[in-house]
């Protein structure tokens, strides 16, 4: 599966450069995050991509949404599996076209992309040493088998949520920090009092927690 993206070389040429990448949220596109680009350390390649799914009559997404005769809503699981493991692809094809540092990947996800975030770093963790998951929540039915198997000790976190979070429960969100405490994983959990977006403290914040 091809996914297409938007790159911002970066300003300061290393001989490999750490990469950020940036996935959107459900019916959303690569531009949505793009945005935040131009405000992202120089030495960093920023690269926003599309999720593989089209929706009607615009938009994209990572796996489908369904509400059942009850108004309930589940994911498509096995959908999101397939994505995950796209990104895992995704971020070795990167590697290859190019300079990039293989040992310094980002996943900044939001929403449906903070989902795929944790999927992909937990399921692949050689390939992704931190995640910054903005308003999303970690589903344990798209982690790949015997997850914790892996060598998933150096993986870092930064999590942020609306506490008037409409879409995603903030209970849902805050979850992830002790099941990751629990597999011994260095995490930063911060809220904030904004609904499904990311607040200008809360950028800063991430932005910050990036640099250290």
């Amino acid at each position: 599966m091809q996914l297409q993206y938007l790159v911002r070389e970066p300003k300061v040429i290393l001989e490999k450069n750490p990469v950020l990448l940036l996935l959107h949220g459900y019916g959303s596109n690569e531009e949505d995050l793009f945005s935040f680009a131009t405000e992202l350390t120089e030495e960093y390649y920023v690269i926003s991509v599309r999720a593989p799914y089209d929706l009607q009559p615009y938009g994209h997404a990572w796996y489908a949404i369904y509400f059942d005769a009850d108004e309930n809503k589940f994911s498509d699981d096995e959908q999101a599996k397939t994505s995950r493991d796209t990104i895992a692809n995704f971020i070795d094809s990167l590697c290859e076209k190019y300079p990039i540092d293989s040992k310094n990947v980002t996943l900044i996800g939001f929403s449906q992309g903070a989902i795929l975030s944790y999927a992909t770093a937990l399921s692949y963790p050689e390939k992704v040493n931190r995640v910054v998951a903005l308003s999303g929540y970690l589903n344990e039915k798209v982690l790949a088998e015997g997850f914790q198997n892996k060598a998933i000790g150096n993986l870092k976190f930064f999590i942020s949520h609306g506490s008037a979070d409409q879409v995603i429960p903030v209970d849902w969100a805050r979850k992830a920090k002790p099941f990751l405490e629990n597999l011994g994983l260095d995490v930063t959990y911060k809220e904030y009092p904004v609904g499904h977006g990311v607040a200008p403290q809360n950028f800063f914040d991430f932005k910050n927690w990036l640099g250290k």
